[in-house]
């Protein structure tokens, strides 16, 4: 993937809004006025930071040589992804739903549940088949 497509993926999640409260060059993704991905190009590479559970965070960044521990976040709750093409793009899509759903978890209960009645379960929690749910 790179960044359009990520892009592109990240708005068909449910309220899903698109901020650059850091400047031009850096593209946020937000739940509720929360943090779910941070889109970057430095030096001509493209790369999206995501929240992700600690243990998982590691077993990628074991896995895929493109997935290095969070650029200037909480290196144990996120992962920065280079979009090189190494990685496959429904792995990313994981990603992208795994940090968008842990952001979801940590929403006020009213506002989960309103989520949840308005989208619907399965599209608001895409990525609970995963195995660190």
């Amino acid at each position: 993937m790179n960044k359009e497509e990520v892009r592109t993926y990240c708005l068909t999640l449910p309220l899903v809004k698109e901020d650059y409260p850091f400047g031009p060059d850096v593209q946020v993704f937000k739940i509720k006025e929360k943090l779910f991905a941070l889109m970057t190009t430095r030096q001509d590479i493209e790369r999206v930071n995501l929240k992700c559970d600690p243990e998982e965070a590691i077993i990628l960044r074991e896995i895929f040589e493109d997935v290095v521990p969070g650029y200037h976040m909480n290196k144990m709750h996120w992962n920065t992804i280079i979009l090189s093409g190494s990685i496959p793009n429904g792995e990313i899509k994981r990603m992208i739903d795994r940090s968008y759903c842990l952001v979801v978890n940590k929403l006020k209960k009213r506002d989960r549940e309103s989520l949840e009645i308005k989208y619907g379960h399965k599209k608001v929690f895409r990525s609970n088949t995963s195995p660190w749910v």
